[in-house]
């Protein structure tokens, strides 16, 4: 039994979803408007402000599925009224981040500084030297695009210095320890 599956989408008043033929969930909010292909087994269907999703048998496939997506059209009907961001910290001495225009430049420690270009649907924002923000509406966009960014310098273990997520805990290591001769 599915509970994730099994729980019901309340549909906000300023959001539109519709449901074709081929099981494509189309979602229409103040923020913009996501489109998602569901598997054709899963029965999605729309009720005034509730949105269920039911599976036709308790086989494996359909059991995983069942929860997936109804996971996702939430995530969709989120993203268009609210939308989501993450917040990445950068530390390190002389390690900095600046927008212009719609791409960031990281200056990071290599011989290079990296610039990074978003895709459409996801904005990136240096609120200050060592804050950079990832917004859009595609929740699975906007985590890529902040793996992404980690992924240019990921913090050390021994100082922290790299870049993280705002909420993300680094353990430390010791150095190297001093060893006295008697």
């Amino acid at each position: 039994m599915s509970r994730v599956g099994n729980m019901p989408v309340d549909i906000p008043d300023k959001v539109k979803v519709t449901v074709a033929k081929d099981n494509t969930v189309t979602v229409k909010g103040p923020l913009g408007e996501l489109a998602h292909m569901c598997h054709p087994d899963m029965q999605i269907s729309v009720e005034d402000t509730v949105l269920t999703v039911s599976r036709p048998t308790d086989q494996r496939e359909h059991r995983a599925l069942h929860g997936t997506t109804r996971s996702l059209i939430a995530n969709m009907v989120e993203g268009v009224t609210n939308g989501f961001e993450k917040r990445l910290v950068i530390s390190g001495v002389g390690y900095r981040a600046e927008t212009s225009g719609k791409s960031l430049t990281l200056r990071v420690g290599h011989s290079h500084s990296v610039q990074i270009d978003p895709p459409d649907g996801v904005e990136l924002e240096a609120v200050d030297n060592t804050t950079v923000v990832v917004r859009g509406i595609d929740k699975q966009a906007v985590g890529q695009v902040a793996a992404d960014i980690r992924r240019v310098r990921p913090v050390e273990p021994y100082k922290s210095r790299g870049i993280r997520y705002i909420d993300e805990r680094v353990r430390r290591k010791a150095g190297k320890a001093r060893v006295t001769e008697m």
